[in-house]
């Protein structure tokens, strides 16, 4: 079975991309501003990165720099577009496996004399991230300190474009990463007097990597049970769409601009109704369970042709029932773009308060006696609509 075929058909549910007809009617514009141009593009083997980096490779870049930590990633990276007939790469093409955050990373970067155009996919995405002290401090260090050592670098070497993924979690958000993810936002913002800024809030990438509906498919080459919550309605775009999504965004965006994906509601997708649709393609029919254990006890013992499943209400820490992509007050234009909506008129935020946040939070972290419930009320008191769900579970604790 084709994974994109699939996706097209029950996820996305269109015969093209979204955003085929915004990338045709701009296409001499996006040549114009990529070609001959030295591009980074950090976290560039994970999902959105790589098909970031296919989509712009057509537009011949003069220099790829590709960084991020997962060293095989890179490696399938490489294999991946060289392998791809008719793929234009550039001369100057090379991949490190390197923390961004690290020294060596700033040594190559200065010693390259920056980037005209800069993409960082480097990110804690997931909500289950939120445990406890430690994976907390780990997902606000790679999604706001870090990236604001990157920022401070990249005021010597001001790029020409400089663009970041934020999430649609970032709207009122609920939990740690969609909390980290709006701060983020800010602290671009603030950056945007120095070089131009932008990103996008995104809807679930299907099938990218760690994401649930990729682990359905580990389960089913193990022939292991599936679990998914019923209750929780997502929005999704393809790969190819995730990508393309960031160039528009990050090479056409104005300064200071948010971009999202104008989705339907109607077009929201709940996960075990792609479980079903996938078990149904690979010839199974799913077998409902009341739990975890029961799904895992029950796997052995089906016929051939069933397959066991448990689809649960979530209960588990920062899960939103809903999804949005902009908030109240929040100025929007869906004038410029087919597919694309941009939030507009972003003011550049106040420096004194969120270098103050900073700086609480890493004074927090040195602290042994630290605790989730402080961090959260550090994050409260920067964003008053950040409402944490807190339930005491985490998805550490379901297949």
């Amino acid at each position: 079975m084709d994974i994109n075929t699939f996706i097209l058909k029950y996820v996305v549910k269109r015969e093209q991309s979204l955003f085929a007809q915004d990338i045709l009617d701009n296409r001499s514009q996006l040549y114009e501003k990529i070609k001959d141009k030295s591009v980074l593009v950090i976290g560039g083997a994970g999902s959105i990165g790589s098909s970031f980096i296919k989509q712009i490779l057509p537009y011949e870049p003069k220099t790829l720099v590709v960084v991020d930590i997962n060293e095989n990633g890179l490696a399938e990276l490489t294999r991946d577009i060289r392998s791809t007939d008719g793929l234009y790469i550039p001369q100057d093409y090379v991949t490190y496996p390197m923390d961004y955050a690290s020294k060596v990373f700033e040594k190559m970067f200065v010693n390259r004399g920056g980037f005209d155009i800069v993409a960082n996919f480097s990110a804690h995405k997931h909500v289950r991230s939120e445990k406890d002290v430690y994976s907390i401090e780990a997902l606000l260090r790679n999604n706001v300190l870090s990236l604001k050592k990157l920022l401070d670098l990249m005021v010597n070497f001001p790029p020409e474009e400089y663009f970041c993924v934020s999430t649609d979690k970032a709207a009122n958000p609920v939990n740690i990463m969609g909390a980290s993810k709006r701060i983020m936002e800010d602290l671009i913002f603030l950056y945007s007097d120095r070089f131009p800024v932008k990103t996008a809030r995104f809807a679930n990438v299907a099938f990218s990597n760690g994401s649930l509906p990729a682990g359905f498919l580990e389960r089913i080459s193990k022939h292991q049970p599936l679990s998914a919550p019923k209750d929780v309605k997502r929005y999704f775009v393809s790969l190819e769409e995730s990508g393309q999504i960031c160039m528009l965004a990050g090479i056409l965006g104005n300064n200071r601009e948010i971009f999202y994906p104008k989705l339907k509601e109607t077009q929201m997708m709940s996960f075990d109704s792609i479980a079903t649709n996938l078990l149904k393609e690979y010839g199974y029919m799913p077998v409902e369970c009341s739990s975890d254990e029961q799904a895992l006890h029950m796997m052995k013992d089906v016929e051939k042709d069933k397959y066991t499943v448990h689809y649960s209400v979530s209960d588990t820490s920062g899960e939103k029932e809903y999804e949005e992509f902009f908030v109240d007050g929040e100025v929007i234009d869906e004038k410029r773009f087919l597919a694309l909506g941009v939030i507009v008129g972003k003011e550049i935020p106040n420096r004194k308060k969120l270098e103050g946040l900073c700086d609480r939070l890493e004074q927090e972290f040195a602290s042994l006696k630290t605790s989730k419930e402080n961090i959260v009320d550090i994050l409260e008191d920067y964003l008053p609509n950040f409402k944490h769900i807190e339930t005491g579970k985490s998805l550490d604790g379901k297949m």
